[in-house]
C-alpha cells in the first residue's frame, strides 16, 4: 500500500526548488499542486495501472457509465468460458460477444458495448461484466495509488513542470534546484532545466 501523500510530495517539490520555488506565489500551495496533479497525470504513460471494473448488463443495451479514472479500454473475458464448453454449433457458444470500447456521448465518457448484450447472453453468461482498463494514477492526502518506490519519478517529473511554467513566464536567468532522484544541485535556464528533467525522467521511467 503506498504511503505517499500531496502534502508530502508538495512539501519535497518546494524545498527541492531551493529560491527559484519563491517564484510560485499562489495560495494554498496552489502552484505547487498544479505541478504535482501534471506529474501524476503523466505518470500513467510510463508507469501503466491496469485495473478491474464490472458493469450490470442490461439486455439489448449498448452504452454503460465508465469508470472516473478510465484512460483507455483493454479487454474483458466475459462469455469466453464458454468457447471451452460448448461446440460451435450449440446454441450457447459464444459466437458473437461484445467488444469493449470508451467512447464519448453527449459530453461524456461513456462504454460501449458492441454488439449490444442480447438477453440469451445474459442468461448464459452472467450479468456483471468485468473488464480491465487503464486507469490514471491519483494522489491526495488520503490515498496514492501511485508506488512508494516511484517517489523520486514523481517529483523529478514534478519538478520538470515547475521549469516548464517558469519557462512560459519568459524566465530566462539561470535557477538551481535539487535533482528529484538525489541531493545533486542542477543549475540552469529554466527551458534547459525543463529538457533535462524530461530526458532524466524518461530514462529513469525506462520509457
Amino acid at each position: 500500500m503506498s504511503t505517499l501523500t500531496l502534502a508530502g510530495i508538495v512539501a519535497d517539490l518546494k524545498a527541492s526548488l531551493l529560491d527559484s520555488g519563491d517564484k510560485f506565489t499562489a495560495a494554498a500551495d496552489a502552484d505547487f499542486k498544479r505541478h504535482v496533479g501534471a506529474a501524476v497525470s503523466d505518470l500513467a504513460r510510463v508507469r501503466p495501472r491496469t485495473v478491474v471494473g464490472s458493469v450490470t448488463l442490461t439486455a439489448d443495451e449498448s452504452w454503460y457509465a465508465a469508470p472516473a479514472d478510465l484512460v483507455a479500454t483493454k479487454f474483458s473475458r466475459w462469455g469466453e468460458w464458454a468457447k471451452r464448453d460448448y461446440n460451435y454449433w450449440d446454441a450457447l457458444y459464444p459466437k458473437c460477444l461484445p467488444k469493449l470500447a470508451a467512447r464519448e456521448r453527449n459530453g461524456a465518457t461513456m462504454l460501449e458495448l458492441s454488439p449490444a448484450p442480447t438477453a440469451q447472453q445474459i442468461a448464459a453468461y452472467g450479468s456483471a461484466y468485468e473488464y480491465f482498463y487503464l486507469g490514471s494514477h491519483s494522489l491526495t492526502d488520503v490515498a496514492s495509488t501511485v508506488a512508494d518506490a516511484d517517489r523520486g519519478l514523481l517529483l523529478l517529473r514534478a519538478q520538470a513542470e515547475a521549469m516548464k511554467e517558469l519557462a512560459h513566464r519568459g524566465v530566462g536567468k539561470p535557477v538551481a534546484l535539487r535533482d528529484g532522484m538525489s541531493i545533486t544541485p542542477r543549475n540552469g535556464t529554466p527551458a534547459g532545466l525543463f529538457d533535462q528533467l524530461m530526458r532524466e525522467f524518461e530514462k529513469q521511467a525506462g520509457a
